[in-house]
């Protein structure tokens, strides 16, 4: 079984950076991509960013290419979210996702493993 624990979240103001971590444990060889979700009060899960573990291919949803980046630390067996410029809008829980296919995934539906989630606040 695998387990995702991410911390990092918090209150920050608009144009402030915070950088999210994910830990994982468990069947770690089971998964091949990692992705970071959020969902907003009242509204659908959205996808953020995505990682192959692998090689390091990443793929980022509109709204937030430019300002997040998503990288990997295998030595630590960590995902991390580093979000800059942050604003209002990005208010969310976030959440780290994992799935053993190669193919990068947008879909939460294709993520078998799931954190607990962390709150990310941005006041304007």
């Amino acid at each position: 079984q695998v387990q995702l624990v991410e911390s990092g979240g918090g209150l920050v103001q608009a144009g402030g950076s915070l950088r999210l971590s994910c830990v994982v444990s468990g069947r770690t060889f089971s998964n091949n991509i990692m992705g970071w979700f959020r969902q907003a009060p009242g509204k659908e899960r959205e996808f953020v960013a995505v990682i192959r573990w692998s090689d390091g291919t990443t793929y980022y949803a509109d709204s937030v290419k430019g300002r997040f980046t998503i990288s990997r630390d295998s030595a630590k067996n960590t995902v991390y979210l580093q979000m800059n410029s942050l604003k209002p809008e990005d208010t969310a829980v976030y959440y780290c996702a994992a799935d053993r296919r190669w193919i990068l995934s947008i879909q939460a539906y294709d993520y078998d493993y799931w954190g607990q989630g962390t709150q990310v606040t941005v006041s304007s």
